[in-house]
């Protein structure tokens, strides 16, 4: 491109590929911007599991100090155990506010729950670093390296600090740029968000590791890691007696007393049964059927456990337990029961107590529409006949059928207005207030605070007449909808005049906005003057 005598198609050709090779650098720094983002997820995840088996741990030191009844120094150990377990919560609760700064300083995350703005790396610093080391990653750096030591005090061994300058980080201390650096600056300065968010998980991937190494230390204080026992019991444990037609039946078959030597072999009703952390679990599709006057049918579940015994044989112990299926119902909710109004907006709310979380109902009806409206069992039903059958269904399931009756649109009331003034005097209204006239449709209160929606009246238009006597004096005049002043006709009337007011039509807008004729039959009305 430096070249004098390059023309200007090369000298264009030549700043697209600079633009190009440009684009292609930044698709790679959001590639390995990406890498980031799924390293930081993976730790994330270990560290979950990580918790997931202190607390196990934890629960085991806690049932070694009860089986042994609860000795002042066992309890001594459990309360060290929730104490690491306390340090630990608020360690990581001090890590995750941290990344939730650096997400909301990434521009916070869009409507799938991705940053949007993975490459930001000046905010990133501000934060953690600082302008005159007062960053929030000096107070990490204490609090991290305080943590490692305590743990060290409260186990068997001495836990190295978890947050290192680069002089004592052995693999930034290999490079001279780095190895003058402190922990912020060596982790955090020049460093886009996902990369940030990374060390912070590590940093909770270490913290949920020396916490695991301290309560294995404490559990082997009171022999929470070496169960032993003389008496084998088969126990079917059941998450309830009493299951729903239709819903998943869970349970476990286990040993009531077990060892990691022990390696059970399990089976229900003939057939294998799945083994987790020498626990089965039981998972199946409960049947119905043949219930009685309470809606419960009893049903009765077999099986065997077989172990290796310490003396080489292989013993097997029968488990038998008894459990109900009950006979799902389900409460229709609506703010007023049938009958419904035909081809309007008919909301109910189906639920089912018994079903909980598992209720996920599908409906279909005769007679009508069914439209989802809101949350599970929520819907609206316009009908188009004169009943309607609702088909009540739950994960395949056809729990019952309810009927409806179904009503006509109530006719609105016509309100008539002349000079303003409601037509419901008897005598009429007075000549020198008869200078307009306007009508509406109003309607039914009860149908109106049923069917907001589908309340909607109006009067399409009038036509007036002037009458004395027998005879016509001045008309017809055709006002549009809503009526209208009645200019020169006002002029001519005397006492004793009444004024014939006819209707064009009076129409319905629906919750759909479709519009529809309202029959109203006689739609003539005459007002006397006075």
């Amino acid at each position: 491109m430096a070249g004098g005598k390059e023309t200007p198609r090369q000298k264009m050709i030549g700043m697209m590929y600079l633009v190009l090779t440009a684009l292609l650098a930044l698709q790679v720094t959001s590639a390995i911007l990406e890498k980031f983002v799924l390293l930081n997820n993976s730790l994330e995840q270990a560290t979950g599991s990580a918790n997931r088996v202190n607390q196990e741990t934890l629960e085991k030191i806690k049932a070694a100090v009860s089986k042994t009844g609860n000795r002042p120094a066992d309890v001594a150990v459990l309360q060290q155990a929730d104490l690491v377990r306390k340090k630990a919560a608020d360690m990581i609760g001090q890590i995750d506010g941290l990344k939730s700064q650096l997400v909301e300083a990434g521009g916070g995350t869009d409507e799938e729950g991705n940053i949007k703005n993975l490459s930001e790396e000046e905010k990133v610093a501000q934060l953690l670093v600082g302008n005159n080391r007062n960053g929030e990653a000096y107070k990490l750096q204490g609090t991290l390296n305080q943590y490692a030591d305590e743990l060290s005090k409260l186990g068997n061994a001495k836990f190295a600090p978890l947050a290192l300058d680069g002089k004592d980080d052995p693999i930034a201390n290999r490079s001279k740029e780095q190895r003058t650096k402190d922990f912020p600056t060596l982790n955090f300065a020049q460093t886009p968000v996902p990369a940030a968010l990374a060390v912070l998980s590590q940093k909770q991937a270490d913290v949920r590791r020396i916490e695991g190494e301290t309560l294995n230390y404490l559990a082997t204080k009171v022999g929470a890691q070496d169960v032993k026992f003389d008496k084998i019991m088969g126990m079917l444990s059941m998450q309830s007696n009493v299951v729903v037609a239709g819903t998943k039946f869970r349970g476990e078959m286990f040993l009531a007393a077990s060892s990691s030597g022990i390696q059970p072999r399990m089976s229900l009703s003939g057939g294998p049964v799945r083994m987790d952390n020498g626990r089965g679990i039981i998972e199946f599709t409960a049947q119905g059927g043949s219930y009685d006057s309470q809606g419960l049918s009893k049903r009765v579940l077999s099986g065997t456990i077989s172990y290796n015994a310490p003396d080489g044989t292989v013993k097997t112990v029968p488990v038998k337990a008894e459990y109900a299926v009950a006979k799902p119902t389900y409460q229709v909710e609506t703010g007023t029961m049938p009958p419904l109004y035909l081809g309007c907006e008919n909301k109910l709310s189906i639920q089912s107590p018994q079903l909980g979380a598992l209720w996920n109902p599908v409906f279909s009806a005769n007679g009508a529409a069914v439209l989802p409206s809101g949350g599970k069992g929520k819907i609206t039903v316009v009908p188009n006949a004169a009943a309607v059958s609702l088909n009540i269904s739950n994960a395949g399931n056809l729990l019952g059928t309810e009927n409806f009756k179904v009503n006509r649109v109530p006719r609105p009331t016509i309100e008539y207005l002349v000079g303003g003034r409601p037509a419901t005097d008897p005598r009429g209204v007075p000549v020198g207030s008869a200078r307009s006239i306007s009508v509406r449709a109003v309607a039914d209160p009860s149908f109106a605070a049923y069917a907001p929606n589908d309340a909607n009246f109006r009067v399409t238009g009038i036509t007036v007449n002037l009458a004395r006597g027998t005879r016509r004096v001045a008309g017809p005049i055709t006002l549009p909808a809503g009526g209208g002043s009645l200019g020169a006709m006002a002029s001519e009337m005397e006492p004793g005049d009444r004024l014939t007011i006819t209707l064009e039509g009076v129409q319905r807008r629906n919750f759909r906005g479709d519009i529809s004729d309202v029959p109203m039959g006689s739609m003539l009305q005459v007002i006397s003057l006075y």
